[in-house]
């Protein structure tokens, strides 16, 4: 491991800088996501070369000279697919955001003991095993992907990505995901009453810069899981349910919300008590009972230590069990407030959730995820 000083720099300097670097992760984040939802979007594509080419040239302004080859042959690969020269793939994904979050942490460890350490060696791997894919070399991008994958993170390397998809492949899947989570075949009554709780929810995800488009990126993967399923719940009520499950979070103490210790139990209590604030709005509209019961029950579990009423499975109604995993799902592969929960990527995010799955999450609704995520994030998507 080697050590890097870097000069003499204002205090205000370094600050702007790594508030710059976190916007643009957060924004290069979503670009992502849609990019999985829209891997040919030129603009998507654009988009994310431009962040990566910023942050570049930011360190390039302050000297951060141990990063910028990687950033380099990062912003070459994404110049690459933005010519429309490489395809874009869930692997390429991973291996940005990882580099996104070595570039973090190295700031960040500057910004506060004015030094960072970093392996010289790994870097240089990177660059070499990036500098390979090439437009020449199509059929091997995804074992050179991979590969820089594994080098930043080992952990990707466990094999069981396939074991996720051995009982329900990603090829039993549709790859095709709707751009909203409204369901196009609905009544005008009930797509005026889903767009009013869309655009409700959007000032409410503002007020935390960690909700920030929450409701339709669940809402989306839901209606698709969903249709994997065979439809079992009710598209619209799903909706609802998926746009409105926390609205009883904007109630919350921003504090409380944003706080970074362990939770003392009056606190706890209180976030508990956002299902009840949510269900609340909905019970007066008896069209949306459904969604208002998925809404009460989406944090319980299958053996009973949820919340609020300590329900088990056969209780639990489908809409809740799936909203469970999916409410999991976008709280660890998106930043959170508490430093002790990190971003994952989406596929380690798939593996995670599987490890914890037993006695939390419905087997069945399980299996309908694990199909429809090796689907959404395999390179053969058939589009």
């Amino acid at each position: 491991m080697q050590m890097f000083k870097h000069e003499e720099l204002d205090e205000d300097i370094l600050t702007d800088l790594l508030e710059e670097i976190n916007e643009l992760y957060e924004a290069s984040e979503q670009t992502l996501i849609e990019l999985e939802l829209k891997p040919e979007d030129n603009e998507l594509q654009r988009s994310l070369f431009r962040s990566i080419h910023t942050i570049k040239g930011d360190l390039g302004l302050v000297n951060f000279s141990p990063l910028i080859p990687l950033l380099q042959y990062a912003e070459e690969l994404l110049d690459y697919l933005r010519k429309g020269q490489i395809q874009y793939t869930s692997n390429m994904s991973d291996l940005v955001l990882l580099i996104m979050d070595k570039v973090k942490v190295f700031v960040q460890s500057c910004i506060q003991t004015g030094q960072a350490e970093y392996d010289k060696q790994l870097f240089e791997q990177l660059v070499t095993a990036i500098q390979r894919i090439t437009p020449e070399n199509g059929p091997q991008h995804e074992h050179l992907l991979a590969k820089a994958v594994v080098l930043l993170d080992p952990s990707f390397d466990t094999g069981q990505e396939h074991e996720l998809s051995n009982e329900t492949t990603a090829s039993e899947a549709p790859v095709s995901i709707a751009t909203t989570g409204i369901p196009k075949s609905i009544s005008n009554e009930e797509r005026e009453d889903l767009v009013f709780f869309r655009e409700l929810m959007k000032p409410i995800e503002k007020r935390s810069k960690y909700w920030d488009g929450r409701g339709d990126r669940i809402a989306k993967l839901a209606g698709y899981i969903n249709k994997i399923a065979g439809s079992p719940i009710n598209e619209v009520q799903l909706a609802v349910a998926c746009y409105m499950h926390d609205f009883g979070m904007a109630f919350m103490p921003i504090a409380v919300l944003h706080k970074q210790e362990k939770l003392q139990e009056v606190e706890f209590n209180l976030m508990r008590s956002h299902v009840y604030k949510s269900a609340r709005l909905l019970e007066n509209l008896t069209q949306w009972n459904e969604a208002r019961k998925i809404v009460m029950q989406h944090h319980e579990r299958i053996d009973g230590s949820g919340y609020p009423l300590g329900i088990k499975e056969n209780d639990i109604c489908e809409g809740a069990k799936l909203l469970a995993i999916l409410d999991t799902f976008d709280a660890i592969t998106h930043a959170r407030a508490h430093q002790s929960h990190t971003k994952r990527p989406k596929k380690k995010a798939v593996i995670e959730i599987n490890r914890i799955a037993k006695g939390q999450f419905s087997t069945k609704w399980m299996q309908a995820f694990n199909t429809g995520m090796a689907a959404l994030l395999t390179s053969e998507r058939a589009r």
